[in-house]
């Protein structure tokens, strides 16, 4: 059947007796396994400015608080695509009603944002150590209509799923949705949300009686979060003032904690550069979001549009047996917690992130060259060579196996000098001296209690990954 981009309403998408068999658990047992959730997974896709970090496979990270993410598999993909146009991005992992997992991801490879493509990748787990049933799901026949940044939820009322996704339609950039008791086949697609001016990357969340809906308004750039009692198409209205970090937003991200809060997470709006700012509500239901310093969190390394989702103990436990956690570390600015210790030229510094190449934050934290009760930081991208201080000033050299340099090289992991939760480290050939920076330039200067609070700030670093 021909059809327009107007007439999407009308589509013919190998509809189902949709809310027919759907498997689900009854929702005292479904409250009963998120209540269970004590960490969490994130899905993402990966750029960075000069696309040295561009991968459009399904990444996945853990956390155990939901702040600060370790990312799996050596932030490699552990699934790609490998119909439509072999790439994803926005992927969005959804636990379904009896427990198990479904992905979802957008049918695209790379930055031409003209390819429209009628489908949705998607993908079947137990608990995402493995993943099976690979297959594109068709959305709409509309043409030259994209299905970007797909989201679920469950519709109790239709006692089915809903997938809503991103579509620019002749009446402008909106959200349409299909439903689906299984993930394999749809109904024909309805509007979900169409307020008037263009929406982009949404996000639904249902929470008791309300469903809510976070998106982006392209006339603005600026984040906002829309409400409904029933969760139905069109039923939505905005209840929020726009908020926004940076220049603009875009993908944003509604997580509600194991621990009975809100957090909100946004992209930076660049097709390339992979800086998230995130939120925190008590009160969904009000408009009373906090901004998070960068401090309090560390998204995965080049990680772009993601989703996040509670997840158990054992979960988590099997998930880094099955992928891994890094060979690598990142130090991250406790004063500028935007940037992070890179080498430049041989010379040691702090660039605000993203940047390329990415390789240079990576380091491999081993024992001491000198001590091996301390440790040294060897570059991941210039093996053997590591971040040794010479006249203060610290730089990358190669080990040439002379004491000096080894001495040079090595440092003594303490408490954070302005937070214990933190690092800072003790040179090991001075030990009135700590790494610090100065002027975005890394030095090893004499750090004591005697010294200033900036002082202790620029000697404090996060180990992360």
């Amino acid at each position: 059947m021909s059809l327009s981009r107007r007439r999407f309403g009308q589509a013919v998408v190998a509809s189902a007796a949709v809310g027919a068999g759907v498997a689900s658990l009854p929702r005292a047992a479904a409250a009963a396994t998120a209540q269970g959730n004590t960490a969490y997974l994130m899905s993402y896709f990966t750029e960075s400015p000069n696309f040295d970090g561009a991968d459009y496979g399904l990444h996945l990270a853990v956390s155990r608080d939901g702040l600060n993410w370790t990312p799996l598999n050596q932030n490699n993909p552990v699934a790609t695509p490998t119909e439509g146009t072999r790439g994803l991005r926005d992927p969005f992992v959804f636990r379904t009603n009896d427990g198990t997992f479904v992905v979802l991801a957008t049918d695209l490879r790379g930055t031409d944002f003209s390819l429209s493509s009628q489908y949705l990748h998607v993908w079947d787990s137990t608990d995402l150590t493995e993943l099976t049933g690979y297959r594109r799901l068709r959305m709409h026949t509309m043409t030259d209509t994209h299905t970007w940044a797909p989201t679920a939820f469950w519709d109790a009322a239709r006692g089915a799923y809903g997938i809503v996704y991103s579509a620019n339609t002749d009446d402008g950039d909106v959200f349409l949705v299909n439903h689906t008791s299984d993930f394999r086949t749809v109904s024909p697609p309805q509007v979900f949300f169409s307020p008037g001016f263009p929406v982009l990357d949404g996000d639904v969340v249902v929470d008791g009686s309300t469903t809510y809906l976070y998106y982006k308004n392209l006339s603005d750039g600026r984040t906002y979060g829309a409400r409904s009692a029933t969760g139905a198409p069109n039923s939505f209205t905005t209840y929020t003032g726009g908020l926004l970090q940076g220049n603009a937003m875009e993908a944003p991200l509604l997580l509600r904690t194991n621990e009975g809060g809100w957090r909100l997470w946004a992209d930076s709006f660049s097709p390339v550069n992979a800086v998230y700012y995130a939120w925190r509500t008590t009160n969904i239901s009000g408009d009373g979001w906090t901004p998070l310093n960068q401090r309090d969190y560390t998204p995965p390394l080049n990680a772009k549009h993601g989703s996040m989702v509670g997840i158990t103990d054992a979960e988590y436990d099997a998930l880094v047996a099955r992928w891994g956690l890094p060979g690598w570390v990142r130090l991250k600015s406790f004063n500028f917690p935007d940037r992070f210790v890179r080498h430049a030229d041989f010379t040691a510094r702090l660039d605000a992130y993203p940047f390329d190449p990415y390789q240079d934050q990576m380091w491999r934290m081993v024992p001491g060259l000198a001590d091996p009760s301390g440790v040294s930081f060897e570059s991941l991208n210039y093996p053997d060579h590591y971040l040794r201080q010479l006249d203060s000033v610290v730089r990358l050299d190669p080990d040439d196996g002379s004491g000096g340099l080894r001495a040079d090289a090595t440092f003594h992991q303490t408490p954070g000098l302005a937070d214990a939760s933190w690092s800072s480290f003790r040179s090991h050939a001075d030990a009135t001296r700590y790494l610090r920076h100065s002027g975005y330039v890394l030095r090893v200067d004499p750090v004591g209690g005697s010294s200033s609070a900036t002082d202790r700030q620029d000697a404090t670093f996060r180990v992360t990954p």
